[in-house]
């Protein structure tokens, strides 16, 4: 009888043992993340034009970098593993916040891509503002509303919002303290509340009326041809470091024939209006990403192209790196180039 408790007791104690270490090992936070390779993916599939010309025997490729929240398991596997980066998380970062923000980001370097490859195409159009939405919440003031970041601000005090300045606008006689009404869309549901305005002004010597949010605007692209306008599928991806490829993607099936001349062009940088190319983080992890998918080329933005190159020598990769300060310069590059044999 004795025996049998005995047994007992050391299965449940092994068991409490083994859950105890699972929890630690896998479910635990940690205050770390852990930067990787992501991937690289085709853009075609991503853009819609209804004049597009469809010949591209090659592919424009983005790229991404692997961002996970880690573990202690994830912790110790990285330690063996050349290409990750571990690194801490922010200590006041909002996850909403971030991944709303990461969308703006991403919006917003569509459009710049949408503009730059109009300009090189030479495709007269016009800018539509669509509607305002809020980014994040202030951090050193807390806002009086129930705020959530991906709100859409339709109306205050009953006028309607469409752009930034249709908000200054609103706010410029207010002073803190005062109450408006505001008209919110959230996740397709109309929501109504009254707000009281808080001081959002940086000095002490004087105050400034707001609602403690920061936003972004949405804006339309629209050509002044109907059918040269270009539409984006949803690709759950964020960030604005895909516009140099977006551009040359949205370029190639604007006008005729094939950009791609048969290679596999990856790349990343920001891209602006005027086609000028930004830095980006993570060019170490975009270059092992595209040396996966057997990239030819890839597009690197100047001040980045230093540790993309030591990483393509240290994983022997056989890409072409090209580096760019404008979509111009990638372009003429591009229709330079022999095509693939």
């Amino acid at each position: 009888m004795r025996s049998n408790k005995s047994v007992v007791i050391k299965v449940t104690l092994y068991l409490i043992t083994l859950v105890v270490l699972v929890y630690v090992m896998v479910y635990m936070p940690t205050p770390y993340m852990i930067n990787q390779p992501g991937l690289a993916e085709e853009i075609k599939p991503m853009v819609s034009i209804p004049a597009a010309d469809p010949e591209e025997k090659g592919t424009f490729m983005l790229t991404t970098v692997s961002v996970s929240y880690a573990n202690l398991a994830m912790l110790a596997t990285a330690q063996f593993n050349r290409n990750a980066e571990v690194v801490r998380k922010e200590p006041d970062r909002n996850e909403e916040e971030y991944e709303t923000q990461q969308k703006y980001y991403m919006s917003s370097s569509q459009s710049s891509a949408i503009m730059a490859a109009y300009h090189l195409a030479n495709i007269d159009y016009d800018i539509v503002p669509e509607y305002v939405f809020i980014v994040g919440l202030y951090k050193a003031v807390a806002p009086k509303g129930d705020f959530h970041p991906g709100d859409i601000i339709r109306k205050v005090d009953g006028q309607s919002i469409g752009k930034f300045e249709d908000l200054s606008a609103l706010m410029a006689g207010k002073k803190p303290g005062d109450q408006v009404s505001i008209q919110l869309e959230r996740k397709n549901k109309t929501l109504d509340e009254q707000v009281e305005l808080i001081d959002i002004s940086e000095n002490k010597d004087g105050s400034k009326a707001g609602l403690g949010v920061s936003i972004g605007e949405v804006r339309k692209v629209d050509p002044a041809v109907e059918d040269q306008e270009v539409k984006f599928i949803d690709t759950r991806i964020g960030g604005p470091s895909a516009g140099l490829m977006f551009t040359l993607e949205i370029y190639n099936q604007l006008t005729p024939g094939d950009l791609s001349k048969g290679y596999r062009i990856a790349g990343t940088g920001t891209i602006a209006e005027d086609g000028t190319v930004g830095e980006i983080g993570g060019v170490q992890f975009k270059i092992v990403a595209a040396e996966k998918q057997h990239a030819d080329i890839f597009f690197v933005p100047v001040n980045n192209y230093e540790v993309a190159k030591a990483k393509a020598d240290q994983i022997g990769s056989k890409m072409k790196l090209v580096k760019v300060q404008t979509a111009q310069e990638a372009l003429e590059y591009l229709q330079q180039l022999d095509p693939k044999a």
